[in-house]
């Protein structure tokens, strides 16, 4: 038990150490005036061309360059399957992840001319992975309703559930039902009715396989969505024309006019989040928290968390 405890605190401290070397060797560029260039790349894809040179030095003519890569763990090479580092120095990721995510500076050394001295640069660069954000649509609705404890309220709650799904099943999406309460209402100068509160979502349906069912760019997810939303609030639209129509005496469960209610939510997976003010060139991207920050849950925002070392903590310790 001692040895496994030390082992513990060893992988600790050296995942502590690394952690502050980065981060000091960070605060140190920013003193010194370095540029710190932040660069996204999305999740299991390929990153862009990330050079090793300056914008003046774009079209200038280096004599014998030297180009060093270091990233989190140690110096970079060419042979790895996720790293591919050019002849010219340029720095290019292959199916990148979350854990990929850091502090990665290139050393470049070289002469202007062949008479001239050696000139050195230390390129710093921050790597982000990301995601776009799933999203869904979330709506709340009122009927009147059936006494309570009636089992006519949970009939009608399987029937009503049913048509839903029917409606947008064809355009990849799906129906799940957060909440259905029935209350006791006091109306205004009126006596007390039953209502029926439900809460629905509408999502994209996604495979077992993490895809989406429908994968042409014709019918991206979030047209797949907004098509839904319309088709749901055509068909609560229709309840009230017909009753407006209706001669005989209203059922004793009907869609109450005007409560039909509908906010649009973001959501990110655990240990990414939405910053806009921090990642202003990814605003609405859902990004890795960087260290000293956690998101446990499927939210927007990563939380403060001193003792988060790492990119993409989902727990804070």
């Amino acid at each position: 038990m001692r040895r496994r405890g030390l082992r513990r605190r060893r992988d600790f401290s050296s995942a502590y150490w690394s952690f502050c070397v980065s981060w000091v060797a960070l605060a140190l560029s920013l003193l010194q005036g370095l540029s710190i260039v932040k660069v996204y790349v999305r999740q299991h894809h390929n990153s862009p061309h990330i050079l090793c040179l300056t914008n003046h030095l774009r079209n200038s003519e280096l004599i014998d360059p030297i180009f060093e890569w270091h990233g989190p763990s140690g110096d970079l090479v060419t042979g790895n399957e996720s790293v591919t580092i050019s002849p010219t120095g340029t720095l290019l990721f292959q199916n990148f992840k979350s854990y990929m995510s850091g502090i990665y500076t290139c050393s470049l050394v070289f002469k202007p001319t062949t008479e001239q001295e050696e000139k050195s640069y230390l390129i710093k660069y921050v790597i982000y992975a990301y995601s776009d954000p799933d999203f869904y649509y979330e709506f709340t609705a009122r009927y009147h309703s059936a006494p309570c404890n009636s089992i006519y309220n949970s009939s009608f709650e399987k029937k009503l559930l049913q048509i839903l799904v029917k409606l947008v099943v064809e355009l990849g999406c799906e129906i799940s039902l957060q909440k259905s309460e029935c209350h006791h209402v006091k109306m205004q100068r009126a006596g007390m009715q039953n209502e029926l509160f439900f809460t629905f979502k509408v999502s994209s349906l996604e495979t077992s396989k993490g895809k989406s069912v429908c994968q042409s760019s014709v019918c991206d997810v979030s047209r797949r969505l907004r098509k839904a939303k319309d088709l749901i609030e055509k068909f609560f639209s229709q309840q009230v024309e017909v009753l407006g129509k209706r001669t005989a005496p209203l059922p004793e469960i009907y869609y109450i006019e005007g409560t039909l209610q509908m906010v649009w939510i973001n959501r990110c997976s655990p240990g990414y989040g939405i910053n806009s003010l921090l990642h202003s060139d990814c605003p609405n991207c859902c990004v890795v928290c960087s260290p000293g920050t956690f998101n446990p849950h499927e939210g927007t925002h990563c939380l403060q968390c001193n003792r988060s070392l790492a990119y993409a903590a989902k727990h804070c310790y």
